[in-house]
């Protein structure tokens, strides 16, 4: 760890950030540590009547212990924004970052589960404990999204629903960061509305940790960790297993996970590995089509990867990765021979990334290479007979396939003044499916801070998107790819602003997305097969976050603790005069989204939170009842959920009991796909 003090009675804090673990955030990414000193008292006079005497005397009390300790410990945040690390001050977007502290007190089961914390997320969940969902970010959809897992992306070119198939569980996530917007000249085109990036945990002494739970509809889960260290070197061994009958008709499933992490560092280099695994059997009841309800899939991921940073006056950061995904879909469960496909998906990837600094800021430059492949039975272009490939333990072979590569050169410049940072940024890539053309996508972005604890931003990115693999060829009786789609093109602008201090933060952003040649699953009559095609889509909508610290107003006896308050509101505009009757994904968007938690002390070392979703999804689908088209279009209309998770802390254990949707609201947020109602759980965690 290198640390940075400053003196707390000049107004100043201690901070402390890893000097080169690159996967913490990986180190070619921005950093944003919102550190402010406006008064406790001010704030409290303002927020609480009648308070400022008592704050006051509760404000010098801790003003003298924090002069005797002489220095103050934020926690850190590092997170998503440029290609080269910038110092807290002069980071250039807005990011959400739901922490370690944040995660435990929720009673989310998955990642998927986490992200519908986020304002500006959207969860389309299939089954319970992540159970292939979709995630979009500001009105955009699952295919349209970068996901990286410390640091490397990891995003299924087969198909944005299997792109949060994770090896790691909640309990080995350290904190999880949100960068909404377009991102393509950071982490290349498939950025296209945003990234997030899963930071996985790694413990600085050695630990054991159990963790064992149980509930509603034969739900047992149980995972462990274990960390081990080295002369420079430390390691962190992960794996879980999870089963339940599901909360409603064929929805059952059984999931395992393996994870493996570690770094190795020196006085001129800091190497980081990883490698996961992750298998997931589950009854798919209504997914792909509303007239089966049997219907059953198998997925299987792996992924392996080695990154490195020099620590000289120009800093290289390479990194090598190769992400697999096997998937295997009925429809009929009890009768594979009737209809099933296989699919494997092959990703490689080089990523030779650097940066200097220099009198004049700080310029990143570097080359991705990535190869997407897929062997299929039926997504990609029929392949020879000799060419076939025989799936691994079926009678059955990979009859098509296709494979492309992208190249990508950046270039960015960061150019930090005073009270402004501006980084400028290009991405120049070319795709070997479209032709051997580089095009050209630029982005700005720009932070003012006019005075202490106040950040204005703004920004301007463009992107491009290519087809998944299932956009461009999947055929079956009720769905037609195209294989003559084009990719998706968008411009966006954002504009914001955030206000910190340490009892009280807010960020409001406003937000218009123009897009190209966008990507959707319609039909145009109810007698059509779903078609995905081409049309042009703009987004704007706007976003509030809050979060306030009882503890930091009242002291660490307060019986609150933290309340976070967010809302999203999202509007879509389409240009083009085709009338559809109904969208799968893109026109489904959520319109409004409201999410508070609170959470606060009860007695003893038992505290509580609560979790209060407001959701209002535009659209409708077609109804179908016991599998058949009724010709109704039904809105998915608005629908409120409350969860609530109770728990004792102790040093080395946790007790905890849980419920969500404690009302029992059954709801939809992807077409006939009912979601569970009342789900409870217990368990106990164990750290040694």
């Amino acid at each position: 760890m290198r640390e940075k003090t400053l003196n707390w009675r000049k107004g100043t804090v201690k901070w402390s950030h890893f000097t080169g673990e690159k996967y913490a955030v990986f180190r070619s990414l921005g950093k944003e540590i919102n550190i402010c000193t406006l008064s406790v008292v001010t704030l409290a006079a303002v927020l609480i009547p009648g308070s400022a005497t008592a704050q006051t005397e509760n404000n010098k009390e801790k003003q003298a212990r924090l002069a005797a300790d002489s220095e103050y410990n934020l926690d850190e945040l590092e997170v998503l924004g440029t290609r080269v690390p910038l110092s807290p001050e002069h980071s250039v977007r807005i990011v959400q970052v739901l922490t370690r502290q944040q995660i435990e007190a929720t009673s989310a089961q998955s990642v998927n589960d986490l992200l519908k914390l986020v304002a500006g997320v959207d969860v389309r969940q299939r089954g319970a404990y992540g159970v292939q969902t979709d995630i979009g970010v500001n009105g955009g959809t699952s295919d349209q999204l970068t996901v990286l897992l410390n640091g490397i992306n990891i995003s299924n070119p087969h198909t944005g629903h299997l792109t949060v198939d994770l090896p790691v569980s909640v309990n080995d996530i350290e904190r999880i960061e949100v960068l909404e917007g377009g991102a393509s000249r950071v982490y290349g085109s498939s950025a296209f509305s945003g990234a997030i990036n899963i930071v996985t945990q790694k413990d600085q002494k050695e630990t054991l940790g159990l963790n064992l739970q149980g509930g509603s509809f034969g739900t047992l889960a149980a995972d462990a960790n274990l960390n081990f260290k080295g002369t420079n070197i430390a390691n962190r061994v992960a794996g879980g297993y999870s089963r339940s009958d599901g909360g409603t008709v064929n929805s059952d499933f059984n999931k395992g996970n393996f994870f493996w992490n570690g770094n190795y560092s020196n006085s001129e280099i800091v190497l980081n590995w990883q490698a996961g695994m992750s298998t997931m059997n589950y009854g798919a009841n209504t997914f792909y089509s509303a007239a089966y309800n049997n219907q059953y899939e198998e997925n299987r991921r792996y992924l392996v990867s080695v990154s490195a940073e020099t620590k000289g006056k120009i800093h290289f950061m390479p990194s090598l990765y190769w992400n697999r995904s096997l998937d295997h879909y009925l429809l009929f469960r009890n009768n594979p021979a009737a209809y099933e496909n296989f699919h494997q998906t092959n990703v490689y990837g080089v990523n030779l990334n650097s940066y200097v600094d220099w009198s004049m800021g700080k310029t990143a430059f570097g080359v991705e290479v990535r190869n997407e492949g897929i062997i299929s039975s039926s997504l990609g272009k029929p392949l020879e007979e000799k060419e076939y490939v025989k799936v691994p333990g079926q009678n059955a072979n990979y009859t098509h396939g296709e494979n492309r590569t992208n190249v990508s050169y950046y270039l960015e410049h960061d150019l930090l003044l005073d009270r402004v940072t501006i980084s400028l940024g290009l991405l120049a890539n070319m795709n070997t499916a479209l032709d051997y053309r580089y095009r050209l996508y630029p982005g700005v972005d720009i932070s003012w801070r006019p005075v202490n604890g106040w950040k204005l931003y703004a920004s301007f990115n463009q992107a491009l998107r290519m087809p998944t693999f299932t956009d461009l060829y999947y055929k079956s009786p009720t769905i037609n790819g195209n294989i003559g789609l084009k990719p998706e093109k968008s411009t966006d602008y954002t504009l914001g602003v955030q206000y910190s201090s340490p009892a009280f933060q807010a960020k409001l952003k406003g937000f218009y997305r123009k897009g190209t040649d966008m990507i959707d699953w319609v039909k145009y009559s109810a007698d059509d097969s779903y078609h995905s095609a081409n049309f042009k889509l703009n987004n704007m909508g706007v976003e509030l976050t809050t979060q306030l610290n009882f503890k930091e107003l009242w002291g660490e006896q307060s019986f609150l603790k933290q309340l976070n308050v967010s809302y999203a509101y999202i509007y879509q505009q389409r240009e083009d005069n085709k009338q559809v009757y109904d969208s799968n994904y893109a026109l489904d968007y959520l319109k409004n989204k409201f999410v508070a938690s609170l959470s606060h002390h009860l007695i003893g070392k038992l505290d509580a939170q609560w979790d209060v979703r407001l959701q209002h999804r535009n659209g409708a689908f077609i109804l179908y009842e016991d599998g058949k088209n009724t010709g109704i279009l039904t809105p998915y209309g608005t629908y409120c959920l409350l969860d609530l998770k109770l728990q004792w802390s102790e040093p080395k254990y946790t007790l905890f009991i849980q419920g969500n949707n404690l009302t029992n609201k059954h709801y939809y947020d992807l077409s006939n796909v009912e979601q569970p109602g009342f789900w409870f759980m217990g368990g106990i965690k164990v750290k040694l």
